[in-house]
């Protein structure tokens, strides 16, 4: 990791666990995973808000927004603070992907499985979204706080960039995903 992780003009950064169920407090290496994903945003250089922070606010700081999902507890911070250069640098969303490892079906109208889909081509959603200054203020809000739905809809309307996060950034869906990522995770 490195000494000094991105903190060049600021940035702004939620833990977002809204709609997500009790998972977020879970426990990974004994800690909550909503807090291992606070503290990695922290150690990345970005300054947390609560998420209830009026969208006014973070329009008026002028800074990046960064997006945590705390069902991706275990993000480097290095990621994150590399996902916020980026944003700075192409001033384009910034979000955090996994590759697909399972094998996808297609399903016609009527319910019946189809071809299986070329799985090189999908990417799966994670941690972080990092949304430039211009993105907070061209928006009123957030369209969803899932983050799968949010980077669709925000690949509609802005531009938008993904990089490849480490394993250790891959999302929890229950709790022998929190084990898997435990043990994936372990020193």
């Amino acid at each position: 990791m490195r000494d000094v992780l991105y903190d060049e003009d600021g940035s702004l950064g939620v833990v977002v666990e809204s709609g997500r169920g009790s998972l977020p407090f879970a426990l990974c290496h004994g800690e909550a995973l909503v807090a291992c994903a606070a503290w990695a945003l922290g150690e990345a250089g970005v300054t947390q808000v609560d998420l209830g922070t009026p969208w006014e606010a973070l329009v008026e700081a002028g800074e990046p927004l960064v997006l945590h999902d705390p069902l991706c507890p275990m993000t480097p911070a290095d990621f994150i603070a590399a996902c916020v250069e980026r944003c700075a640098a192409t001033q384009a969303v910034v979000v955090g992907v996994r590759p697909v490892t399972d094998t996808l079906k297609a399903v016609d109208a009527d319910g019946v499985v189809q071809d299986t889909v070329d799985r090189e081509a999908m990417r799966q959603v994670t941690s972080p979204i990092v949304l430039p200054a211009s993105v907070v203020a061209g928006l009123e809000g957030l369209a969803s706080t899932d983050f799968a739905e949010l980077a669709a809809d925000l690949a509609a309307r802005f531009p938008v960039v993904t990089l490849e996060a480490p394993a250790e950034g891959r999302r929890v869906g229950d709790e022998d995903d929190v084990r898997v990522l435990e043990a994936l995770t372990a020193r």
